[in-house]
């Protein structure tokens, strides 16, 4: 069994289906501490080699009652049966996992547990562990002050009725896609997330590069952001070359995409080290390598990837640059400095996951956000439920 946590440090934030650490590299450069609960032998080597606190357990075998501190929940459930890229088995059943999320919401959890095994595939039903948790710490009287969760787009009606059950129980909750590249992430990845606050409104991450768009000039744009990061930034080379992607384009399997030098990879997945790079000419140079593929993602260099099937590990992970903009604002109610997390994802791991000096934030929202378009209508909200907010 591995170490759940340091001795000195309380557990901040539970993170369910943790796998190899992207939510939990940023919450400790947010001076979060975390303990992770994967299933998963190789995921759990990476993290144990990281020093990240971890169970190694099936998540469904756990309970909140076991964590009574941790004002934080936070996951990213198993994505494959809801990817384009996998089975698709979720997306077949996703009214029927709809229709499951509103009666556990209605205190019938023992009533869902049989369909739940009954489903073609287990992995599906695994987007619906995060509310069990939930609910169960609300019963007991625990309840979590913040809940963040991550999951392919498609997973976003899955997420809608999660903010609806959770604002029938005294949580200001939204859920919505974001684009990775859109916070300086060096890959156009797509997440659909869910913030979910007990006591504030949600704020968002407000988006700090351009948004990717083939063929336009990287640059500063005019609304000020930063030009998104391509992959020779990221992997610190100075020659030109061209990314081939796994995938085919269209559905044609032997159209396969390809992104150059200047612009952001395509989403990293689990098969990416079958991307192959070659030069301006064509010609072959290599294939993605594990590190590299860490770099796209925004782990450290020096993040000690370990066990078998590593590029999986690598795919099934949430960019921490993404999950540290998301955290701060779920868990503090603040924008990060760009700056600031630049200097975390370049530092080495072994310093920064003691916490990045003058990264995290301290403060809850005030009258200075009342500005902020994007919490406009939980604006309104909080001023009715939470007259403090006022002041």
């Amino acid at each position: 069994m591995l170490p759940a946590v340091s001795e000195h440090r309380p557990v901040e934030m539970v993170d369910l289906f943790a796998g190899p650490g992207g939510l939990d590299v940023a919450a400790r450069w947010l001076g979060i501490e975390t303990v992770g609960i994967e299933f998963d032998s190789n995921a759990c080597a990476t993290r144990a080699k990281a020093g990240l606190g971890t169970i190694q357990s099936d998540v469904t075998k756990r309970s909140p009652s076991e964590f009574r501190g941790a004002k934080i929940l936070a996951g990213g459930p198993p994505c494959q049966t809801y990817s384009v890229a996998g089975t698709g088995a979720g997306r077949e059943r996703l009214e029927h996992i709809l229709d499951l999320a509103r009666r556990m919401g209605a205190s019938k959890c023992k009533d869902v547990e049989p369909e739940l095994d009954g489903l073609d595939d287990i992995r599906t039903g695994l987007v619906l562990e995060p509310l069990k948790w939930a609910l169960q710490a609300m019963r007991r009287g625990h309840a979590y002050e913040t809940i963040i969760l991550e999951q392919v787009p498609t997973v976003l009606p899955v997420w809608d009725t999660y903010a609806e059950i959770l604002r029938g129980a005294g949580y200001f909750a939204k859920a919505r896609v974001l684009s990775a590249e859109e916070y300086g992430v060096p890959q156009t990845r797509r997440r659909a997330i869910l913030i979910a606050r007990l006591k504030y409104p949600v704020v968002w991450p407000k988006k700090t590069h351009r948004k990717f768009t083939r063929g336009a000039t990287p640059g500063i744009g005019e609304d000020g952001r930063r030009s998104w990061v391509s992959m020779q930034q990221a992997l610190g080379r100075q020659d030109e070359f061209v990314v081939v992607s796994n995938y085919g384009t269209g559905g044609v399997p032997s159209a396969r995409g390809k992104r150059r030098f200047d612009e952001p990879a395509y989403t990293v997945t689990g098969k990416v080290s079958r991307n192959r790079v070659v030069d301006s000419a064509g010609d072959y140079i290599a294939h993605i390598s594990v590190p590299d593929a860490g770099r796209l993602q925004t782990f450290p260099q020096d993040y000690p990837w370990s066990g078998l099937d590593v590029s999986q590990q690598v795919g099934n992970a949430i960019p921490p640059r993404l999950a540290a903009h998301v955290l701060s604002v779920a868990v503090f109610g603040k924008q990060l400095s760009t700056d600031a997390l630049d200097a975390a994802v370049s530092s080495p791991w072994e310093v920064s996951k003691e916490g990045v000096s003058g990264l995290r934030p301290v403060k809850q929202p005030g009258p200075e956000d009342a500005a902020d378009p994007e919490c406009a209508e939980n604006r309104q909200l909080a001023l009715i439920s939470d007259p403090l907010l006022t002041a």
